[in-house]
């Protein structure tokens, strides 16, 4: 999914192009996907606002679809139907700490759950340890969680109008948390990648 705005970086460049450690951060998104083992190809959802992600992004191994830009949810449903997708995993472009690893463990979690739609949150406390900013957050067993922006759904179901019976699947993991939404979370996302790398 990178068809949004990202108005909160405050930068002319498209949110998904801009430079984590010399690289754009969908790059890190799509290398997460080419690395799990339990996706068999890959849809990038540009917009009308990011016509230079779309033209990068032809240059991978990838397919493209333009969605209306509204928003990741109404977007995501746009996609799905546009394209008339089976079950498919959506990921945000700006989540550059994510594995193939945590993807695959994702979807097996969702292959587990039995319901048409699974939705990964973090806990708030999480993102607030982290001095992230947090845009909407609700509750699941009385705890204030915060969705990470991955999503499994069966598009084969009912999506966009009616509200699809959902699993909710907390994980409380650092990296799963930094999605780049400001220039202090791009920075937090160097911080931990340099952190991680010397491990």
């Amino acid at each position: 999914m990178a068809g949004g705005r990202g108005t909160r970086m405050q930068i002319r460049e498209e949110k998904p192009l801009i430079k984590l450690s010399g690289k754009p951060v969908i790059e890190y998104v799509i290398s997460a996907l080419l690395n799990a083992k339990k996706i068999d190809s890959i849809i990038v959802a540009t917009s009308c606002f990011t016509p230079k992600t779309a033209k990068y992004m032809s240059g991978f191994h990838v397919k493209l679809v333009e969605t209306p830009g509204k928003d990741y949810v109404s977007d995501m449903g746009y996609a799905s139907q546009t394209l008339k997708l089976g079950v498919f995993l959506a990921v945000a472009a700006d989540l550059p700490l994510l594995t193939g690893g945590l993807l695959d463990a994702i979807v097996d979690h969702y292959e587990r759950c039995g319901k048409p739609a699974l939705t990964v949150a973090t806990p708030l406390s999480t993102k607030t340890k982290l001095g992230m900013s947090v845009e909407y957050s609700f509750k699941i067993e009385n705890k204030d969680v915060v969705p990470v922006g991955i999503n499994v759904i069966d598009g084969r179901k009912r999506y966009g109008d009616e509200w699809l019976d959902q699993d909710i699947y907390l994980l409380d993991i650092d990296e799963l948390a930094v999605n780049i939404n400001t220039l202090h979370e791009l920075r937090l996302a160097e911080r931990m990648m340099a952190g991680n790398n010397k491990k």
